[in-house]
């Protein structure tokens, strides 16, 4: 335990945040949790939105204050909430992405195999709860909704967790996209629990119906931006380009931690049997990847050196999205038009033309509901009541698909 049993810290979104426990102190002071600092909460999104240079450090920090703000307000209203369930729930919210590797889901994608970011945070929180000998005992029975207050984890994992509610609102900050703003102060004023559940008091429906409509527009004009996709999709076939040649014996210029990656096969095994991978997944972040890409520019692989190239100058791909999957014929046509104009094989035009797809559901009636606590005691989800936006519109899945490509 430290000394230090109270701090602050000034945050551009919310102000002034509290940090009044050593054992949350003890949390955020360890390097698991200091990494966050080094991975971009966006990844390349400031490719687009220059100011989107935040990172998951500052993410996770936000969502802890409006976790902190939501508990204090369900004490307010009667709600027992035990000083131990507070801290715990705390944490729970502090860890929630303890397990993202560099620029996000870009990792998931190109160098380990089978593992998402959430088993590795999951992973991490035991291995950190076996170094503060069983403090995270509770953290964990609420992070995975084994706990019998079904509200707490509800905050920290729903369809209107704190979560959410700090990434819009961070987001749409550093962005300058106005349209991510929501008003999550009056949402947290109009949280409540009956029946054990998590629920939204019946004057707080337009709050949620604007959160709901946020967090649709936010995914289509700045997580979706075709720019943004293009962006990652390069850094993605960089990786496994990379990856490619490495496990092929190829010398690549890399951090230690990297080198790891790239010439190991890794998956959930490795991760869950050996130690030495969760280390080095540890010691890696942006820099250990934007750092090798700048070196991997003169790399004597052509598809490297040009992605790479590409990638560091800004020279991305051209991405057009339909709501048709791409003709097969133009993708045959473009793949020939860049296997001449840069003398690649036919294996090598896959990193330069393909196709994927874009998805997205603003709100999802099948999963955990976001449930109206009405005046008279009835409970209704938000897509069943009538005149609601969002039963209209926002429940029903989009999805795109889109072609990448140089632009020639």
């Amino acid at each position: 335990m430290t000394d230090r049993k109270r701090k602050i810290v000034n945050d551009p979104v919310h102000g002034f945040i509290t940090i009044d426990h050593p054992l949350i102190f003890n949390l955020i002071s360890h390097p698991y949790y200091q990494r966050l600092r080094r991975i971009h909460q966006m990844a390349l999104a400031h490719t687009v939105y220059p100011g989107a240079m935040h990172t998951r450090f500052h993410h996770s920090m936000g969502a802890y204050h409006l976790m902190s703000c939501a508990l204090q307000e369900l004490r307010g209203k009667g709600v027992v909430i035990t000083e131990e369930e507070d801290v715990a729930a705390r944490m729970a919210i502090l860890l929630h992405d303890i397990g993202h590797g560099p620029y996000s889901h870009a990792l998931e994608h190109s160098l380990v195999e089978g593992v998402s970011h959430e088993e590795i945070s999951q992973l991490l929180m035991q291995t950190l709860n076996r170094e503060m000998n069983g403090m995270l005992d509770l953290t964990l029975e609420i992070f995975n909704g084994r706990y019998h207050k079904q509200f707490l984890h509800q905050l920290v994992s729903s369809q209107l967790d704190v979560d959410r509610m700090d990434y819009l609102s961070r987001d749409s900050f550093y962005t300058g996209v106005s349209e991510g703003v929501i008003s999550y102060d009056r949402i947290i004023k109009m949280l409540t629990v009956h029946e054990g559940e998590l629920m939204v008091e019946e004057k707080g429906i337009y709050s949620i119906e604007k959160f709901i409509v946020a967090r649709r527009l936010m995914y289509w004009q700045v997580y979706l931006h075709k720019t943004v996709l293009a962006a990652e999709n390069m850094l993605v076939k960089v990786l496994h380009r990379a990856k490619h040649l490495a496990l092929g014996g190829a010398e690549l210029f890399a951090s230690p931690a990297l080198q790891y990656f790239l010439y190991n096969r890794i998956g959930r095994g490795e991760f869950e049997e050996d130690e030495e991978c969760l280390f080095q997944f540890c010691q890696l972040d942006d820099y250990d990847v934007m750092g090798a890409i700048k070196v991997w520019t003169q790399h004597p692989d052509k598809v490297l050196s040009l992605l790479c190239q590409w990638l560091v100058n800004r020279r991305l791909f051209k991405v057009t999205l339909g709501n048709e999957p791409s003709d097969p014929e133009l993708v045959a046509n473009l793949k020939e038009k860049v296997k001449k104009r840069w003398e690649l094989t036919d294996g090598e035009a896959d990193y330069f033309v393909f196709t994927d797809t874009a998805s997205l559901r603003a709100y999802d009636a099948s999963d955990e509901k976001i449930n109206i606590l009405f005046k008279d005691g009835t409970v209704r989800d938000i897509s069943s009541i009538d005149n609601a936006l969002v039963s209209h519109t926002l429940a029903r899945p989009i999805k795109k698909f889109y072609i990448c490509h140089p632009k020639i």
